[in-house]
């Protein structure tokens, strides 16, 4: 049974899991907090994570129907991301652990959200080709077992996600961008503009989306082109979602149509885990190493990528 804390970005997570089963998972979401600013004000997110965080907790108990004497122990994510949103969330999960001599499991974030195929009621199992896009990370992974994954290729400058929120910014859709640029599409005309189109470096698979600020209709096709590279490339026989963009209907249905052409299955998780959420951390904990009270006294968050368990 594990306790998972999820405070990377703007969320205020925390789920309850026993083994691949979810028994709660709350979101708390600050974008209304940051709606006026046109994005994430990381001082902002940092003072709402410290509002939010144990009524949060609080809840994720309440609704799995547990209390923490049978939690076992506690999953936090340890970075990348918002370095004063990911040490609201790691010191909570320490004080929550320290008293009752809990194991600490510290997570990483990408590796939480290829861990959310790992979860039920229809497990995924290694290995898979997983591609991640989100408002911070795009990347493609290679899933061979549920420790960790190897990055095949990357965004070279811009995020997916946040290629969309400056677009709507840019034309006054609010905050978040992805969603309702994805309901203006739906009504739109793809052959209105000639736009510039996401190029990916060949020959490798590292993604690139300078420039394509006007260019979102293209963005999913692309996309699903690099995944197809991805696939002559290795003898996978399932291809994974996971990241924010991932609910993102077009690219749903782009990779989804992809994998159907070659004959691969497809694993698409519930949009509910696609976004940042805290029990895809606990599916990550359940395969990563625990530390024993008190070495994770000293453990420290890490806002870009580093060694899982390098200390501070």
């Amino acid at each position: 049974m594990i306790l998972a804390i999820e405070t990377s970005c703007d969320d205020t997570c925390a789920a309850v899991i026993d083994g691949p089963n979810i028994l709660s998972n709350l979101i708390s979401s600050q974008d209304e907090a940051h709606a006026r600013f046109g994005g994430i004000v990381p001082e902002v997110a940092s003072r709402h994570h410290l509002e939010l965080a144990v009524p949060v907790v609080e809840a994720a108990l309440t609704e799995a129907g547990v209390s923490l004497d049978l939690i076992e122990s506690v999953a936090v994510t340890a970075g990348p991301g918002l370095i004063g949103a990911l040490l609201v969330g790691l010191s909570t999960a320490k004080a929550i652990a320290a008293p009752r001599r809990l194991p600490l499991i510290p997570v990483d974030h990408l590796q939480g959200h290829v861990a959310a195929n790992f979860l039920a009621p229809e497990p995924l199992e290694p290995p898979f080709l997983c591609l991640v896009a989100s408002g911070g990370h795009t990347l493609l992974a290679a899933v061979r077992d549920h420790v960790g994954h190897e990055v095949l290729g990357q965004t070279l400058d811009d995020a997916a996600g946040e290629a969309f929120d400056k677009v709507a910014r840019l034309l006054g859709l609010g905050f978040p961008g992805g969603p309702a640029l994805q309901r203006l599409a739906e009504g739109g005309d793809p052959e209105a503009f000639e736009l510039p189109v996401a190029m990916a470096r060949d020959p490798g698979l590292d993604f690139s989306f300078s420039g394509l600020k006007t260019a979102l209709v293209y963005l999913c096709r692309d996309l699903g082109a690099d995944a197809v590279r991805a696939l002559k490339r290795g003898d996978w026989e399932a291809v994974a979602l996971g990241g924010g963009v991932a609910a993102n209907g077009p690219l749903r249905e782009a990779v989804a149509g992809l994998c159907e052409e070659r004959g691969v299955r497809l694993k698409l998780v519930p949009p509910a885990l696609c976004t940042d959420n805290a029990a895809m951390i606990g599916s990550a904990a359940r395969f990563a190493q625990a530390l024993p009270y008190p070495d994770y006294l000293s453990y420290d968050a890490f806002p870009s990528s580093r060694p899982p368990l390098a200390a501070a």
